[in-house]
């Protein structure tokens, strides 16, 4: 008897350590994709899988999936920790997600995961006026989007970018990010810390940067152009919204440029330019708009109900 329990248990650690060694072969902390792969393949990068939901499965947490080409490579929902990089970038031949129909990308990790962080870089996401969201955060405490491109999405109509986690107070990063002729809103943001650095927002059907409750926006270096009713919407009605520009465009907004709404709602200027809109800027509720005098608002229809503190000039 002592015999036989000695062999099941030395059968027992080796279909363990068989078990684990294929869970560890299963889980890369580097995968590649290829418009000519098959994600039947392990994603290794002499055989690359064909999509990023192929070959998220087979990534670890913390890992890394890489473009080989600038294939089209479908949507994927992200729930966990990982960094997808199509290095090509906007310059040269970035990968893609032709996202007709659908979401191009949904960042959902589960509240508690241990580095919780996701970056996604160098990638265009074309919804072709049918795709829903570009890329929608559901739950994530830490989120870089770098060198992305987001056209035609925003069917419903539903925002370009969607920073609202649901019960996480996000911090959350975009710098160098193109946002192009959506349906709906280029970025809306609630429940979230974010800064957006060199970020172009054009010909949103809607509004052009949306903030809601308890938010904290930093937009630096960036454009919002042609927006088919506000330029900037702010509207805090339970926690405060608070914007800083710096060094910021609004332009061609249809409606107002910038409009504050309710007493938590704060936005403030510096070094920025709010030109040829319908209106300048707008508060509304008591909410409040803050110049440090040195912004440069013209060419608007109206200039606005915070002219007091804002005049046209701005010296």
């Amino acid at each position: 008897m002592t015999v036989e329990r000695c062999l099941s248990a030395v059968v027992i650690f080796v279909g363990l350590s068989l078990a684990c060694m294929a869970d560890a072969q299963a889980q890369a902390t580097r995968t590649w994709i290829s418009g000519v792969g098959d994600d039947a393949n392990p994603c290794s990068r002499t055989a690359p899988c064909k999509t990023f939901a192929g070959a998220i499965s087979k990534t670890a947490s913390l890992g890394e999936i890489d473009c080989l080409d600038p294939g089209g490579f479908g949507a994927v929902t992200i729930t966990k920790s990982i960094t997808i990089d199509c290095a090509g970038g906007m310059s040269g031949q970035a990968g893609g997600i032709l996202s007709a129909g659908t979401t191009g990308i949904i960042v959902n990790i589960p509240a508690g995961a241990a580095n919780d962080r996701v970056i996604i870089r160098n990638l265009v996401i074309q919804g072709i006026n049918t795709g829903t969201y570009g890329i929608r955060v559901l739950a994530a405490t830490s989120l870089t989007i770098e060198h992305v491109a987001v056209i035609g999405v925003g069917a419903g109509p539903v925002p370009a970018i969607e920073l609202r986690p649901a019960t996480i107070n996000g911090k959350f990063y975009l710098r160098d990010v193109e946002i192009h002729n959506v349906l709906g809103a280029g970025v809306s943001i609630g429940n979230a810390s974010v800064t957006l650095d060199n970020v172009f927002i054009s010909n949103a059907g809607t509004m052009g940067l949306l903030v809601g409750d308890n938010s904290v926006v930093n937009l630096v270096n960036s454009r919002v152009v042609g927006s088919g009713s506000r330029g900037m919407l702010v509207s805090a009605s339970s926690m405060a919204a608070e914007v800083n520009l710096e060094n910021t465009l609004v332009a061609r907004s249809a409606l107002e440029g910038i409009f504050a709404f309710q007493a938590l709602a704060t936005v403030r200027l510096s070094n920025s330019s709010i030109l040829n809109n319908g209106t300048a800027v707008q508060v509304g509720n008591s909410a409040t708009i803050v110049s440090y005098g040195n912004n440069r608002i013209a060419g608007n229809t109206n200039p606005g109900s915070a002219a007091t503190m804002m005049p046209a000039t701005l010296q």
